[in-house]
């Protein structure tokens, strides 16, 4: 994701700094397959993050098991959160992306639980979660 974003760093910079499977999905919109992120079945109290710029993201009280293969959660921390539309792969989605870092995060879909009904379909290979302690 190319833009004004807070943070900014070289794509070699990002190389060096994700994991390959995190770079692909935070810089080039790349998907990890569904039921392979261990944050699939993370419960515990705490604050998942961007893993491109430690953004806190979601809360784990937002957390829910959609059943979709990926975290899932009903709504982000404030202002931590971008969106835009992504019209790859033939579909009219809304991408969201770190408002920080601009790092891919998924998509937001209506069909989540109220009261607002969405339901934030997140890359586990883009989060990293903090426990409350």
């Amino acid at each position: 994701m190319s833009g004004d974003f807070p943070v900014q760093r070289s794509d070699e910079e990002w190389q060096a700094e994700l994991d390959p499977l995190a770079y692909r999905v935070l810089r080039h919109q790349a998907t990890e397959r569904p039921g392979t992120s261990p944050l699939n079945h993370e419960k515990r109290d705490g604050m998942f993050l961007c893993k491109g710029c430690g953004t806190p993201l979601f809360e784990s009280d937002a957390k829910f098991d959609s059943g979709c293969g990926w975290p899932s959660f009903t709504a982000p921390v404030d202002g931590a959160i971008a969106e835009s539309l992504d019209e790859s792969h033939g579909m009219r989605r809304v991408e969201v992306h770190c408002s920080v870092c601009g790092g891919h995060q998924g998509h937001v879909f209506p069909d989540g639980p109220g009261p607002a009904g969405l339901r934030y379909c997140i890359n586990g290979a883009a989060l990293d979660f903090n426990p409350k302690e």
